[in-house]
């Protein structure tokens, strides 16, 4: 099998590296437009392969996406951060256009892919892709909620002195300050986290939960890499294996918890078809509020880019 990751920057290497590692498949490909970059963090990366002992092949391509053909799964980093004195809609206007030229070159050699979007604002560029696949919705998602609910996992297991592992959790709705942590949903080893946890510190952890890339930006002065790098490799890993692994994704909704057209985080089941199910959980008024906010705010952004593209913006 074969994966391509697009964008050799920190995320998109640290993703390529962890799926490398993992030995998911025979094959990555990191491509990237700046010359020589992908072919020397894939040299980087693969001479780790005598250390580490694993055989999965890693190469890198300046912009040919001939070299991308017949991957299975393709993971899309590329885009700008956002500068100083750079608006929204700037933003949106420029990574669109990054997201969607990137995705018709992959489709071009890699018509029956599925395709994983990180780059930002996530919920909007993965919209962006969509409309440019014109796929089965269910073969374009978007990477947010893992790495959120990580954060929120992290976070916990500080608080209660316990193994990661042990924690589960679910994280709805979109990616920045409107998500929705659901605490009634968030377990350590079976036990609800409100039994062990009093609800004013659970609601700090939560609202660092949803300010946890900024403060990763205070701390390094740019984006993480680690956590988002890893958070999309084991998305990659849940479709090549076929794992149906249930995880918070950034979906297509058409009707599920009252939703339609709108790219929105929920829990999914992974396989090897992309999204198999979207699975609707029973919310309660008051996440059901949080989450129909989320939306709006989502919603919004997602109505910028029509804008843009009814007015041949996005090119």
């Amino acid at each position: 099998m074969k994966v391509t990751v697009v964008g050799a920057g920190n995320v998109g290497a640290t993703c390529a590296d962890v799926i490398a590692q993992k030995e998911l498949v025979n094959e990555v490909v990191l491509l990237d437009i700046k010359e020589n970059f992908a072919e020397g963090k894939a040299l980087d990366i693969w001479q780790t392969a005598p250390v580490n002992l694993y055989d999965t092949r890693v190469t890198g391509s300046t912009n040919d996406y001939s070299k991308t053909a017949k991957s299975d799964v393709v993971v899309i980093t590329s885009g700008l951060p956002r500068k100083p004195g750079m608006s929204r809609d700037d933003l949106i206007s420029t990574n669109a256009g990054i997201v969607k030229g990137v995705t018709e070159n992959i489709l071009k050699y890699s018509p029956d892919a599925i395709i994983i979007i990180v780059s930002n604002p996530l919920d909007v560029m993965t919209y962006c892709a969509y409309l440019t696949a014109k796929v089965d919705s269910r073969r374009v998602f978007g990477m947010a909620g893992i790495l959120d609910t990580a954060r929120y996992r992290a976070f916990l297991a500080e608080e209660l002195n316990c193994s990661p592992k042990d924690i589960q959790a679910v994280l709805m709705g979109g990616h920045g300050d409107t998500m929705v942590p659901l605490p009634r949903y968030t377990t350590v080893s079976g036990i609800p986290v409100t039994e062990l946890i009093k609800k004013e510190r659970l609601d700090e952890i939560i609202d660092r939960t949803k300010k946890g890339g900024g403060e990763i930006v205070n701390l390094l002065g740019t984006s993480a890499w680690y956590a988002p790098g890893a958070s999309a490799a084991q998305m990659v890993e849940a479709i090549v294996r076929d794992q149906k692994r249930i995880f918070p994704v950034c979906a297509w909704l058409q009707g599920e918890y009252g939703l339609k057209d709108i790219y929105l985080g929920v829990p999914v089941k992974l396989g090897k078809n992309g999204i198999e199910q979207i699975i609707e959980l029973k919310l309660n008024d008051s996440e059901t509020k949080l989450l129909n906010e989320s939306a709006k705010a989502v919603k919004e952004v997602m109505n910028v880019l029509d804008t843009m593209n009814s007015a041949s913006v996005i090119k």
